[in-house]
């Protein structure tokens, strides 16, 4: 009697690729939400199916064999076609689509995002939202390794050239100086930084040290809420961007606006997703966002400071 062979499935096929990217059956599972048993018996199904030995699970971390390599290839193509097959399905009735994996930043979670989701959760009723909110480069990263369908992210100049992806801007806006309510010169006090692990804190840093400015820094903080805490309680001042404001409205009262007192500093918004494998989808959701942020940010931004003029503008 003939042996049969297993099957080869798509969730199979998600785990190797989860499973060689991570390097680690325990990072993988994380990664799927699965647990490491489940990681294991699909890799070990799929093995089978296939007839051959995909991964070294003896080497830390694992390593793909010449016949993973190979498969590996194949495997990204076929999660790529069936993404893009559920999308083209769809295009035409929007309830088709049955996940959608955001990947947003944390400088829209006040109202943007919110609204965005009661939106597309009127339009696309059978739908199951996951959302992730965090810093830009790691949405990107996860978008990479196709754990998010849309990414909406900070850009930096080296991303805009890679071709994997597809970018639709959504916002344009300055860095600005905010200091204490009444506050004269800032040079007698401190700089407040928002931190240089992500990406907003590094362009800050690299942007003073092309001017050859440096400021003394006694506090470094990840987050917008404390920093403007202590900006309206007078302990420094900061560089920040509208957005940071927008979503620490509370302290808006109690602080003061003003230009950059050096050369100029700006950053854009946009929206990604890998490039080709949603079809339409990312642009209908960019479409939507600069109408959310326009409402949202930007008029009433420009109302309170009219003389952010169009460096505060939708794309």
């Amino acid at each position: 009697m003939t042996e049969v062979q297993g099957r080869v499935t798509l969730w199979g096929i998600e785990v190797f690729l989860a499973a060689a990217e991570e390097g680690a059956i325990s990072a993988a599972a994380r990664r799927l939400g699965v647990s490491p048993s489940a990681i294991s018996q699909q890799l070990s199904s799929l093995e089978t199916a296939l007839g051959t030995t995909l991964l070294d699970r003896s080497a830390r971390p694992m390593t793909m064999t010449p016949a993973g390599t190979m498969f590996l290839r194949h495997a990204q193509v076929i999660l790529n076609a069936e993404a893009e097959a559920r999308a083209e399905l769809a295009l035409s009735d929007l309830s088709g689509l049955t996940t959608l994996r955001l990947g947003m930043i944390e400088d829209l979670d006040a109202e943007v995002t919110p609204r965005l989701l009661v939106e597309l959760a009127e339009e696309l009723k059978g739908c199951r939202f996951l959302l992730e909110t965090g810093a830009s480069h790691h949405l990107l990263e996860r978008l990479s390794t196709r754990a998010l369908d849309i990414v909406v992210a900070a850009d930096a100049t080296q991303d805009l050239s890679e071709g994997w992806r597809e970018v639709h801007p959504l916002l344009a806006e300055p860095f600005l100086a905010i200091a204490p309510k009444g506050a004269g010169e800032l040079a007698g006090l401190p700089l407040i930084h928002y931190t240089s692990r992500h990406l907003m804190g590094r362009q800050i840093a690299a942007h003073l040290a092309r001017q050859n400015i440096r400021i003394g820094t006694r506090f470094e903080l990840d987050s917008y809420a404390p920093i403007l805490a202590m900006v309206a309680g007078g302990a420094g001042w900061t560089i920040l961007t509208p957005l940071a404001l927008h979503q620490a409205a509370r302290f808006r009262d109690a602080v003061d606006l003003r230009p950059l007192p050096f050369e100029p500093l700006g950053r854009t918004l946009s929206l990604h997703a890998r490039a080709g494998v949603l079809r339409d989808m990312p642009a209908e959701v960019a479409a939507r966002l600069r109408l959310l942020l326009q409402a949202q940010v930007v008029t009433p931004a420009q109302q309170a400071w009219p003389w952010l003029g169009d460096t505060l503008k939708v794309l």
